[in-house]
This record gives structure tokens, sequence and C-alpha cells, in this order.
């Protein structure tokens, strides 16, 4: 075999954006100024309209962007937030962290996002909050969702952390609860070069408490009206974050066109794509679904393609989750089993993207 083209996953340096995130970096130098200042201020405009809403908060991560909602809604220890089991557990571990308790409602099979029907019947007299996960940058089904929510009086929070941009049904995530949670860790659609994390919200009040509760509490300083955290977006980040939202467009659309390429291309044996039920799809991730996924990873290896699973092990099964909500959850058991992802990134070359599909779809088993 001759020598295999090699596909990493990811790549995290700035390639374009290049000029634009050293400049910031200088400015943010020269200006002597680190922690809540004229950057983070401009970002969190910048933000809030792309992102369709009035108001945008910058804290340290997108754990804490659900922490401190849940906890500016006033949710905490006795109260139920429903949630998807398949996805990166830091969102359980963000309610958590709030002080209530995450109870999981299984998937949809084919969008692998929270089921509507499942939540429902997940609802008790202690639930106070709704969570989905537009997993993958697929949003969630939100129209059931916000019925749901309305149903039962429930505040709706959405964990948009694959999910920068996207829509459903043409509507922006983040818009369709009472506030969206945002992640900008590296490898995210909009990342950046560290943590951070975003709340959007189009309401002042709520806006308002999360600006105070990521700074300790404080109304002024050295005046601590309420128990805070200390999660603050740092000015270097949110000047990074701002260079390379202007070119978050083209990456969606590049994100686009490499999944289409996919779609297209991939005809492996006993390898099934998930569909893309909403348009509005941002393609954070590329998975593919197979009960062979030891050998068609080590096939994909072995001709220079690099793969990772997300995930592997479903939240309630996390031994620091078990005890919260240890129910069965037999879509998501299943799907963690067959879940693979294929390399997915706006700098992926056609080029590349030809070499995965061929790679794939030599594969016979």
């Amino acid at each position: 075999m001759s020598d295999p083209r090699r596909v990493p996953f990811n790549r995290l340096k700035p390639g374009e954006d290049r000029a634009a995130v050293e400049e910031a970096i200088k400015r943010v130098i020269d200006s002597g100024w680190f922690i809540l200042g004229p950057e983070v201020e401009r970002f969190e405009e910048a933000f809030a309209e792309a992102s369709g809403t009035t108001h945008a908060v910058g804290v340290g991560t997108g754990t804490d962007a659900i922490t401190l909602t849940l906890r500016a809604l006033d949710i905490g220890p006795g109260d139920e937030v429903i949630t998807a089991p398949l996805s990166a557990a830091y969102s359980a571990l963000a309610v958590m962290m709030a002080g209530a308790r995450p109870v999981f409602a299984d998937i949809d099979p084919e969008r692998l996002t929270l089921d509507p029907a499942a939540a429902a019947a997940a609802v008790t007299s202690r639930t106070r909050a709704l969570l989905p996960v537009h997993l993958y940058g697929q949003p969630a089904d939100m129209t059931p969702l916000m019925a749901l929510a309305d149903r039962h009086h429930l505040a709706l929070v959405e964990d948009c952390a694959q999910a920068h941009m996207a829509t459903s049904e043409g509507r922006p995530v983040g818009t369709m609860g009472v506030a969206g949670a945002f992640s900008f860790y590296p490898t995210k659609n909009l990342g950046a070069l560290g943590d951070g994390g975003a709340v959007v919200t189009d309401d002042p009040a709520l806006a308002a408490r999360i600006k105070r509760l990521r700074n300790g509490g404080q109304t002024t300083r050295y005046r601590h009206l309420e128990a805070g955290a200390n999660s603050r977006l740092d000015e270097m980040q949110a000047a990074i974050l701002r260079a390379r939202l202007a070119h978050l467009g083209g990456w969606t659309t590049r994100r686009r066109e490499i999944a289409a390429a996919y779609r297209a291309g991939l005809s492996a044996r006993g390898v099934t794509v998930p569909p893309e039920l909403d348009a509005g799809h941002v393609y954070h991730l590329f998975p593919v679904l197979t009960t062979e996924r030891d050998a068609v990873q080590s096939h994909l290896s072995a001709r220079g393609v690099e793969t990772f699973i997300h995930y592997p092990v479903p939240i309630p099964r996390q031994p620091a989750l078990a005890q919260t909500d240890p129910r069965q959850c037999a879509v998501t058991e299943r799907i963690c089993t067959e879940v693979l992802s294929l390399p997915m990134y706006p700098a992926l070359a056609d080029a590349d993207v030809a070499a995965v599909v061929q790679a794939m779809n030599s594969f016979t088993g």
C-alpha cells in the first residue's frame, strides 16, 4: 500500500484569521487591561447581535454559562433539570454545580438530541427546567420542547456549545428559551485560544444578574450582594473571539460543504450517516454510526484518517453522575457503542475529504 494521505481529526492553529488574531493579542497586551474591560464589552455586543439577541454575558467556560444561568433563575437544591444523556458530561455537571439534580431523558434515534416525548415523561413536580443540547451542530427538536416548557411553566435553557449560529426552523439557537449557553473551547465552531463561554438572552434582568454572579456577586467593588462565582471571560480571549467572529459565517459555509460531500460520497457497508433534520445544522462534528466501530476506526487509522468517539459513555453511566438519575436510556446506550466522528473543520481541503470518503468506502469488514 502506498503512503496514505494523513488527515488529522482537527487543526486548531490560526489560519486565514492569523493576522487578525495576532493584532487582537497585541492590542490587549499594549492596553495593559486584562479582565472585564472594553474588549469583553465589545465582544458581548458583537456576539449578541450575531446570535440574534439583545444581551450576551461573557463567562469563564461554557459549563459556567449553564450553571450561572440556572443560578440566576433561582434553580438549585431540590430542583430537577431534564437534559440529554448523550453529550459531553459538562452539561449535566453544570446542573449539579448549580445544586440541582440532572434528570436524563433519552434521545431521538435520528436527530440524536433530546426526545421531546421522553422529556415529557420525565417531568415531575420538582422539574424546573429543560436543558436540550444542540448536539454535533444539529438543533434539538425545539417546537415540541418549547410547547412542553410552556405547558409545565419550565425554564428552557439551550445548551448551544456545539451550535454557534445554528438555526432551528429558521430561528437562531439560544433565542427560543430564556437563555442560550455557548462554549468557546478551542475546538468549537467559534473557538478561543483557551477557555471561554457566554450566555445570550433577551431578558435584561437575567443578563444583569449573570453579570453580577460571574464577578463574585458584586454590585460594586468589594460589595458582594450574593455568593457569586469567579467566572469572567478575559480581555485576551474576548479580543481573539471578536476577531474570529468575522470569519464564522464563511467557516460555517465550509462545514456545510464538507458535510454535503460526505453525504454524497459515503457508501461503506454497514455505516449509517444520521440525517440532517434541519437546514440550520452547522456541523460542529460529523458522526457516523456503525456496529463495527472498532474495525472501522482501525481501518481508517491505517489509511491515515484520524477519528474520535463523541461520546463513548452515556452521561448517567459516568461514575460522577451514576447516582443522580440511573435510569436506562436505551437509544443512547446503543448510539454510544456505534458513533464515530470523522474529520470536520473549515481548513479541511477537498482532497482530504475525498481521502476520508475513499478510505471509508474501502472498508469491507
